[in-house]
């Protein structure tokens, strides 16, 4: 366990001090004292800090504090040569594998964008290009960067996210009849939205659609997010404006089916063009409302009607906004939280959008092979094969075995 040390005697801060801070903020359950993302990032930020302090067993090696100066180190000792120097060190050990090397250093270079956003350090200097340079060319094998739900994540996170419907259900119909109407909207509130996120997490987990398919990109006009009249919940299809930049048909699994059929029914959307996952942003709801609404007395009195300005839309057939692909990152990063999924993984502490597509793919690939894969993932096959390599050589690595025990029991 990394134990804290005290400031030098000019004041300035050991960076180790940071660490116990970072892995609260980064680690799971009371106090951030668990997860295996703390686990595994302490794990190197004590390598980190034995390499800076010259403990690594190399002779030639006396660390990054001047020579002369008899201190540990020290945040004014960082900047982007230091973490080239690491990339340098990690990718000279020869028992390292290429993806493996980025792993490690990602571990510390998120460390570095903490200590950048927290004020210790001036910049970034872990991302910088000249710091990264000497990193090895990632090898292809299954990329440290990619993220894939696990059947354990994908069931930890739909599950939460069903029974946060549920729940909110039950608190609705177990309302006195004599309670206050807008203490009932609140609690219609509760319910839309905690449907809208359900609907959002199984169609990432199950559809291997791209989030920017199905969700508004503010930069890009014609992707303004799927509407319920794109949606056919009886043929199980939507169509979506794929990233080859036309329209397309994407399945929507069984599982997706129900969760999508409650919402709308819940939801009950005014027109076919109402999005499937609109904002629930109050500044903007606001706006929109003000916008659409004719003058500041009707404004203030229909506003008054309504705990929130959403209710007030969807009652007034006014459109809402899509919510925007880095709205989604928000939410899955909110409900990883709560829902408290076990994730190890250098650069995502939550689960990301990709990583329900990536897992989704890796489930066809191993039911249906590479050329189904292809066709539900909207990828040439050779991309697949690419991506998913590492399966057919399990599989190979499968075969081989049971060849071996054959011949050798002969």
């Amino acid at each position: 366990m990394i134990q804290n040390s005290l400031t030098t005697s000019d004041g300035s801060t050991l960076f180790v001090d940071s660490f116990e801070r970072y892995l609260q903020d980064k680690g799971k359950g009371r106090g951030g004292n668990g997860g295996n993302y703390r686990r595994n990032a302490a794990r190197e930020l004590d390598r980190f800090a034995q390499w800076a302090a010259g403990d690594r067993g190399r002779s030639e090696w006396t660390g990054i504090v001047p020579d002369g100066i008899d201190r540990d180190p020290t945040f004014e000792d960082l900047d982007e040569r230091v973490f080239r120097a690491y990339a340098r060190y990690l990718g000279s050990d020869r028992a390292l594998k290429q993806n493996t090397i980025h792993t490690y250093y990602h571990y510390i270079s998120a460390w570095c964008g903490w200590c950048a956003n927290e004020g210790y350090l001036e910049g970034h200097y872990a991302r910088r290009a000249s710091a990264m340079a000497p990193l090895p060319e990632d090898d292809g094998r299954k990329p440290g960067d990619q993220q894939i739900w696990t059947s354990e994540q994908r069931h930890t996170l739909t599950r939460y996210v069903d029974d946060r419907v549920h729940g909110a259900i039950e608190t609705y119909r177990t309302l006195p009849e004599d309670v206050d109407p807008l203490e009932r909207q609140r609690a219609r509130y509760r319910i839309l939205k905690a449907a809208r996120d359900r609907a959002l997490i199984f169609v990432i987990a199950y559809t291997a659609v791209r989030v920017g398919e199905i969700l508004r990109d503010p930069n890009d006009p014609r992707r303004r997010g799927v509407q319920w009249g794109e949606v056919s919940l009886d043929d199980g299809s939507m169509d979506i404006y794929r990233k080859k930049q036309q329209w397309d048909v994407a399945s929507l699994p069984g599982p997706v089916i129900a969760p999508l059929r409650s919402y709308r029914m819940l939801m009950d959307p005014p027109t076919v063009q109402w999005p499937v996952f609109p904002t629930f942003d109050q500044r903007t709801l606001a706006t929109l409302v003000q916008d659409e609404l004719d003058g500041p007395d009707i404004i203030e009195e229909r506003r008054a009607e309504y705990t929130r300005d959403f209710l007030l839309a969807l009652n007034e057939e006014i459109h809402p906004p899509s919510i925007t692909t880095d709205g989604a990152r928000s939410i899955l990063q909110r409900l990883s939280d709560v829902a408290e999924v076990d994730i190890e993984h250098p650069k995502h502490d939550y689960l990301a959008p990709h990583g329900g597509r990536r897992g989704m793919g890796e489930i066809l690939v191993r039911g249906f092979g590479y050329t189904v894969a292809a066709r539900y993932l909207d990828n040439s096959e050779k991309m697949i094969r690419d991506r998913y390599s590492h399966i057919e050589a399990d599989e190979l690595g499968e075969l081989a075995t049971e060849a071996i025990n054959e011949i050798d029991s002969i």
